[in-house]
């Protein structure tokens, strides 16, 4: 019997070839896998010595041989094969041994393995006759088989087969994302309208097609590939689906990592697909809502509280009184580390889901005395490069919206300034840097264009800023009412906007005056702001582009609003 033992990952390697000797076996490799074994004590035939042919090309070309890939290829049922293999002087090879090179941790064209794939494909095809082992983690379990019975079973070998094909699925698709990201720009253009033109949705907002920037459609370019390899890992069983009775598990993508893979559960049960669900929208959303502390409370994946503040327990307080009602088993995320005074609020209520970036002892405590509550602790979100989103068999491809940095433009003469009065915009100068949440006071404001007469004051700024993040997570049709940076109406998932703006000002009640109202997409008609003035909102945010924009801003004027132009829709579906 002879095995062929050929591993970037040489960890285990010379404890299993010494194993395989005992048992009778021979051992054959090449390169640094051959020294490295000898180190270890192990006897090793050189491939050199089976092929005839030394190594070339800089070791290149070490395993690309007939004798090397007939002895693992011969079908040991069929004469013919083995006739074939005597007669080109080789043997036949019934254990590959093989990791590929680590490709991931040091991207390169040397760092692209040839010979590897090809033994492990070859081994993994021939599976009936020749075990393949791609992982350290199942050296025991192989020689413990072969010590106890002589051979692998069909069962073990298929099971081996089966995470090779898988092991070079990763690696290729690993190299498929290098080769993407570092592609040139201006490359072929996927996925624009098929008539070029701009693509519009009038139903969606409830009245006629829009003609302004709102509407108009970006040409896909080299970010959404004509082809994507998504090789998907099991990271996590999950206590059940969307509901009991649904299995339910989460998959990371092979080599990318997400904030999923370092986040530690510290208290509570199991997972379920729905707490997987809620506590991601949650954990972006409160990193979306800029530089101070923030907590977010998540309902069937609807922010139904947001708010910032200079505490974080009145930060939490503030969001969770937002709609109590809904908050009620709803999730909880925090940017800023739970301390005592937040805990003992938040151990008050019913939630599923606790996540922050850290918890004080005397937190922990609390929360750990509520056993049902799931408590995690994780650090920031990445930015993700795709949305990907299932379709039964077929997929939806789009890149992520981005916050981009404040380019307000300049009041007009005489026009409201802010505090100071030195900031033509109305408003402090704002953050810069990317710390804490990433984004600045007003992040997100690029390119906004005030419409009306009245210009939002310095706080109205913030509110609509913070308002329109807000916005732009909750399903749509949506509407966001909040004051001093705090949610304190939501509308969410409704058919059609008016609906949308009555919930968000029945919701805020009295606490919505003087406040911003945040709408995802444009008003088709006047009767968009009437949620507005319900709620007693002085300032409005929209994208704009409605072929009715000239009758909103002229009810506007009238009733002394606001109106901020964003030039830009925040749909979420």
């Amino acid at each position: 019997m002879r095995a062929l033992i050929s591993v970037s990952d040489r960890s285990g390697a010379a404890e299993l070839a010494t194993r395989l000797v005992a048992l009778g076996w021979e051992i054959i490799s090449s390169g640094g896998t051959a020294a490295a074994l000898r180190d270890g004590g192990v006897a090793v035939t050189e491939v050199a010595e089976v092929t005839g042919a030394p190594e070339m090309l800089d070791g290149r070309v070490k395993t690309l041989h007939p004798v090397v890939h007939g002895g693992i290829l011969a079908d040991r049922c069929r004469p013919e094969h083995l006739a074939d293999l005597a007669a080109a002087g080789g043997a036949p090879i019934d254990l590959v041994v093989c990791n590929l090179y680590p490709f991931g941790s040091a991207p390169s064209v040397e760092m692209i393995d040839i010979g590897g794939p090809a033994m492990v494909r070859a081994a993994a095809k021939n599976h009936a006759h020749v075990g393949v082992v791609v992982d350290p983690a199942d050296y025991g379990t192989v020689v413990e088989e072969l010590e106890a019975t002589g051979a692998l079973g069909d069962t073990l070998r298929r099971h081996l087969a089966r995470k090779a094909f898988a092991h070079c699925s990763d690696y290729d698709a690993a190299i498929v994302a290098w080769l993407d990201a570092d592609a040139p720009p201006g490359g072929a253009v996927v996925g624009a309208a098929a008539d070029g033109g701009a693509a519009h949705d009038a139903s969606a907002c409830g009245g006629a097609a829009g003609s302004g920037l709102a509407d108009q459609a970006v040409p896909a370019t080299t970010a959404l590939p004509e082809s994507l390899v998504l090789h998907l890992r099991r990271a996590e069983v999950l206590r059940y689906g969307e509901n009991p009775g649904q299995a339910g598990a989460r998959y990371r993508r092979a080599g990318v990592a997400s904030w999923w893979d370092t986040a530690s559960q510290l208290g509570g049960k199991q997972m379920s697909y729905l707490n997987v669900f809620d506590a991601d929208a949650a954990w972006r959303l409160v990193y979306a809502l800029g530089p101070d502390p923030a907590a977010v409370v998540v309902k069937h994946a609807n922010p139904c509280g947001a708010a910032a503040h200079d505490d974080i327990a009145e930060a939490y307080r503030r969001a969770h009184a937002c709609d109590p009602t809904s908050a009620f088993g709803g999730v909880v995320a925090l940017n800023r580390p739970l301390g005592g005074e937040a805990a003992a609020s938040l151990a008050e209520v019913f939630c599923e889901v606790v996540v922050a970036p850290g918890y004080d002892p005397d937190a922990l405590d609390r929360l750990g005395a509520k056993p049902n509550l799931r408590i995690l602790l994780a650090a920031a979100p990445e930015t993700p490069v795709l949305h990907i989103r299932s379709l039964g068999d077929t997929f939806l491809l789009q890149t992520p919206p981005r916050l981009e940095r404040w380019e307000g433009p300049a009041a007009p003469a005489g026009a409201e300034t802010g505090p100071s009065g030195s900031d033509p915009r109305g408003v402090a100068s704002p953050q810069t840097g990317d710390r804490d949440g990433g984004v600045g006071a007003l992040d997100g404001a690029r390119g906004w264009e005030v419409v009306t007469e009245r210009w939002p004051t310095a706080g109205e700024w913030r509110d609509l800023a913070f308002a329109w993040r807000v916005a732009a997570a909750v399903s749509s049709n949506a509407i966001v009412v909040a004051k001093d940076r705090c949610a304190v109406g939501i509308g969410a998932g409704q058919q059609n906007r008016r609906d949308a703006g009555r919930i968000a000002a029945a919701k805020a009640g009295e606490r919505g005056r003087g406040g911003a109202y945040a709408s995802d997409a444009f008003f088709p008609f006047a009767d968009g702001l009437d949620g507005a003035l319900e709620a007693g909102c002085t300032a409005v945010v929209q994208p704009g582009g409605s072929l009715r924009d000239a009758e909103v801003i002229e009810a506007a004027d009238r009733h002394g609003l606001a109106v901020v132009f964003t030039g830009r829709r925040a749909f979420r579906h």
